[in-house]
C-alpha cells in the first residue's frame, strides 16, 4: 500500500469558529484580534478549579468553557480577587473562551481579554449540551489522518478499500460495481481518518469526489452518468481487498478462507483479502461477493469455517461404520 505522510493536525479559533459557528450558535463577543490562536488539543476543558487558583492539571490548550456554576463562582468573589483569577487564567495563553447559556461575560472578563488578545463566545446552549457537541467537531477535527493509494466503494453497507499496483485494474473494478448500483466513495486516492482510535471513515478529496478515471475512456462523472444513489461522500471502511498480479502471487493463494487476514492502518487493523488478477476474471463479481461474505462473518455466519465443520462431521461419520 502506497501511504502519504500523516497530516498533522492545525486548527486556528478563527478556522474553528468559521466552521462551527452557526451550529454551535457562537457569537463572538471579545479579543477578535486573536483568533489566529491555536487550539492544541481536540477535547473540551470546563475552567473549573482554575477559577479558585489551583493550576497544577489545568488543560489550557482546549477550549474553554464557563457555565452558570462557574459564572456563579466568579461573581461569590471580591471584586479584585474574580479579576485576579481571570488574569491568571488568560495568563496560561488558552486558545478561547466560550459562556454557556447566553451569559453575559462580565466587563472584566472582556478587558482582560483584551489584554491578553484571548477571543471570548457566547453560546445559549446549556454547558454539558455544548461540550459535547464541541468534543464532536474537535475529535474528528483532530482524529488521525492519512492518504491512501486506492479506491473505495460501497457495497450493501460494506465499505471496501480496494487497493493494488498502479494499472491493475482498480478503477475498472470500482466501475463495475457502480454498473451494479454499488456506490463510489472515492477514486484512486482514498483519504483515511481514525475516529476514538477504533474506526477507520474513508472519503475522497474535495477536487476529484464524484470522478473517476478509466483508462482508455478518460475522467467520468460518475454521479451524472449512474445517478446520485451512485456516489457516497464518506464511509467506515470495514475490509480491504488487495488486486494482486496472479504471476507475483507464488503459492500464496487462500482457497479455502479459512485463515483470517488483517491489513493495518492508523493502527487499526481491518479484514483483509487478496485476489488475483489475470485475464478473463471478473475482478468486480469477485470483489462483491467478497464483501457480501464479510457482512455474512460479521453476523457470524463464516462460510469457510461452516464446511470445514460439515466435512470433519462427514469423515467421523465414515470413520464409525
Amino acid at each position: 500500500m502506497s501511504e502519504k505522510k500523516q497530516r498533522e493536525v492545525e486548527i486556528t479559533v478563527g478556522q474553528f469558529y468559521a466552521m462551527h459557528a452557526a451550529a454551535l450558535q457562537l457569537k463572538l463577543v471579545g479579543g477578535a484580534q486573536g483568533m489566529n490562536r491555536r487550539i492544541q488539543e481536540g477535547s473540551v476543558n470546563r475552567v473549573g478549579l482554575a477559577l479558585t487558583g489551583f493550576f497544577k492539571y489545568y488543560a489550557h490548550r482546549r477550549v474553554q468553557l464557563i457555565g452558570s456554576s462557574e459564572h456563579a463562582y466568579l461573581a461569590s468573589l471580591p471584586v479584585a480577587t474574580r479579576r485576579e483569577r481571570v488574569r491568571q487564567i488568560f495568563a496560561h495563553q488558552l486558545p478561547c473562551l466560550v459562556f454557556t447559556r447566553s451569559i453575559k461575560p462580565p466587563t472584566y472578563v472582556l478587558e482582560e481579554a483584551e489584554h491578553y488578545g484571548v477571543p471570548v463566545f457566547t453560546s445559549p446552549f446549556k454547558t454539558t449540551l455544548l461540550m459535547n457537541r464541541v468534543t464532536i467537531v474537535l475529535e474528528e477535527a483532530f482524529a488521525p489522518t492519512v492518504s491512501v493509494h486506492g479506491s473505495m466503494v460501497d457495497i450493501q453497507g460494506v465499505g471496501v478499500l480496494i487497493v493494488g499496483e498502479s494499472g491493475i485494474g482498480k478503477s475498472e473494478c470500482v466501475l463495475g460495481l457502480i454498473e451494479r448500483g454499488y456506490s463510489l466513495v472515492a477514486d484512486d486516492v482514498t483519504k483515511i481518518r481514525c475516529l476514538e482510535g477504533r474506526e477507520l471513515s474513508g472519503t475522497s478529496n474535495d477536487l476529484t469526489r464524484h470522478y473517476i478515471e478509466v483508462r482508455g475512456i478518460g475522467i467520468l462523472n460518475v454521479a451524472s452518468i449512474f445517478g446520485a444513489s451512485s456516489i457516497r461522500y464518506q464511509k467506515r471502511i470495514d475490509m480491504v481487498v488487495t488486486l494482486k498480479d496472479w504471476g507475483k502471487m507464488g503459492e500464496d493463494i487462500d482457497r479455502l478462507g479459512l485463515d483470517q487476514r488483517y491489513y493495518e492502518i492508523l493502527q487499526v487493523k481491518v479484514p483483509h483479502v487478496t485476489i488475483p488478477v489475470r485475464m478473463g476474471r471478473d475482478l468486480s463479481g469477485l470483489v462483491e461477493v467478497a464483501a457480501l461474505d464479510q457482512k455474512l462473518k460479521s453476523i457470524g455466519h463464516h462460510s469457510a469455517f461452516e464446511f470445514n465443520e460439515r466435512l470433519l462431521n462427514k469423515m467421523q461419520q465414515q470413520r464409525e461404520r
